[in-house]
């Protein structure tokens, strides 16, 4: 499909920052590597952040090829400071403990699920395959973090008190998953993005389902919610994560393998 040079511009915007949010989840979520609680929960870690920065592959790449810079995605991974990343606020806090992971996990899953379910849809041929390939792997994502919300909810009185302060502490940051602005409103009246206020919806229906059946309570939307991501305002944590997360580049960068 050819597209005019704002359309490109605003599709680049949209790739990136979907593509910051699941790179900078699968570097915190590869933190846990050699450290999960068991071996088992240790792989299926590990597994995961693969698939998040497997996805953020797809679509960086797709944002290099619409801005037409002549980037690559390893560019758009290695070579950009805080600013430039527009990344949700969620994604980039500290693990702090197994129970914060799990709590942060499931928040984005649930919204990751549906996100990639109503991006099916999308006119953009890429953007389909990428909903459609993504799919598959965040179905199990939801499953697996569901389960440990009801696990840790429903567990021992200490689990239940971690997951419930887990549950509190993070729930301010989930309201900028659905953030719109103006590149979301052109991309939607193009057929090409979705519109956040559904998925918004069906998000909380499920979220506040798990969260009840783990015994805790579920807090309410109406709470003050921080933002500032998708702007390039970021916490302290990013720009720890990408010390680690671009050193090599930065201190070789003709180094190949």
């Amino acid at each position: 499909m050819t597209y005019t040079d704002e359309i490109k511009k605003h599709l680049s915007i949209y790739a990136q920052r979907h593509g910051d949010d699941r790179l900078i989840l699968g570097h915190r979520l590869s933190e846990w590597c050699g450290h999960g609680p068991i071996l088992e929960e240790d792989l299926a870690t590990t597994n995961t952040s693969l698939d998040l920065i497997g996805q953020s592959v797809m679509w960086l790449k797709y944002a290099a090829e619409t801005d037409g810079l002549g980037k690559t995605e390893d560019d758009m991974a290695y070579l950009r400071s805080e600013r430039e990343f527009k990344n949700v606020l969620l994604v980039e806090q500290q693990n702090e403990d197994f129970a914060y992971t799990t709590a942060r996990q499931f928040f984005f899953d649930v919204y990751d699920l549906i996100f990639y379910s109503e991006l099916r849809n999308s006119t953009d041929e890429t953007l389909r395959g990428i909903a459609e390939k993504s799919v598959k792997e965040s179905t199990y994502h939801v499953r697996h973090s569901s389960e440990w919300m009801l696990r840790l909810g429903d567990g021992t009185e200490e689990s239940h008190q971690k997951i419930k302060n887990a549950v509190a502490d993070l729930w301010m940051y989930t309201g900028e998953l659905f953030f719109m602005d103006e590149t979301d409103e052109i991309l939607i009246k193009e057929g090409i993005a979705i519109d956040l206020n559904k998925v918004k919806t069906l998000w909380y229906e499920n979220v506040s389902k798990i969260i009840n059946e783990a015994t805790l309570e579920v807090p309410s939307l109406d709470t003050f919610m921080q933002k500032g991501g998708r702007k390039g305002i970021h916490s302290e944590n990013l720009g720890h994560i990408l010390s680690e997360l671009q050193y090599l580049k930065r201190a070789f960068p003709t180094a190949k393998w």
